[in-house]
Parts: C-alpha cells; sequence; structure tokens
C-alpha cells in the first residue's frame, strides 16, 4: 500500500486562551484564524471515558486539530519528527494545537473531563494513520 506524505508541516503547540469575565464568572472567546489557527470544519468532544482507557493512537496526515479539556484533565502524548511531547491539559484556557502527521494518545483522563477537538475538516476516514508502524513508515 502507498501513502503520500503529509502536506502539512507537523507540529504541536500549547496555546493559553485569554480569560475574560468578573463576579459573575468567566468565559473564553475563540476565534477561527486568530486563537484557533485554522477555519473550523467540525468540533466533537470525548466525555464519560471509563477509568484507565487510552485512546487516540492514531495520526493524520493532513489534518489541523486545536484540543481544549473544557473540564477535568486528561495527558496527551504526541510523537513527531523522531521526538515525543507530552502535556497535560488541565485547565480550560489551555489547547493544544496538533498539525500534520503528528501520532497522539490520550491518557489518564480524569471523571469529569470533556475533551473537547477543533478540527480544520470533516470527518475523512482516507486522512486517518491507524497503525503504528505504518505511521513510522510514512513519517520517514
Amino acid at each position: 500500500m502507498h501513502f503520500t506524505s503529509s502536506l502539512v508541516k507537523p507540529s504541536v503547540e500549547l496555546r493559553t486562551f485569554s480569560i475574560r469575565g468578573d463576579e459573575r464568572g468567566s468565559l473564553i472567546a475563540l476565534e477561527a484564524g486568530l486563537d484557533v489557527p485554522f477555519d473550523v470544519k467540525r468540533i466533537y468532544y470525548i466525555f464519560g471515558t471509563t477509568e484507565n482507557v487510552a485512546r487516540g493512537f492514531h495520526a493524520h496526515r493532513n489534518l489541523k486539530q486545536m484540543l481544549i479539556a473544557v473540564s477535568g484533565k486528561v495527558r496527551i502524548r504526541c510523537e513527531l519528527e523522531g521526538r515525543i511531547e507530552e502535556v497535560w491539559l488541565d485547565s480550560p484556557d489551555k489547547g493544544l494545537c496538533i498539525e500534520g502527521l503528528v501520532w497522539r494518545e490520550m491518557h489518564d483522563f480524569t471523571p469529569d473531563c470533556v475533551l473537547m477537538v477543533m478540527a480544520s475538516e470533516h470527518y475523512d476516514e482516507a486522512d486517518y494513520i491507524r497503525v503504528y508502524e505504518e505511521f513510522k513508515r510514512v513519517q520517514a
């Protein structure tokens, strides 16, 4: 099977969003092209994750995503260009922007975790790489 390489340069960037609010509470506003560096075509969220379950275990060829734990916390493990980066998403003012050919895993969800993901494209199974060995071959 032949795979084309990623058109999007692989990257992982932790961003911090501005919190606005007053005595009534807090608010974070995110704008595509500014806080989220791409146009958002799909949003989904992961919640109610069973204890000790990890998720992800795939890469995308070209998709851009912004991950935000709007509640609770989760540890994100990313592999790109021969290095591994791990980050805790533990506050709704943190977002992890993942672009291109990056293997991603999600671990250590707290019971109250709600992980929201904004994506640059609609769902496309052809963009997924679900086998780690295949990711390593495509990455080379």
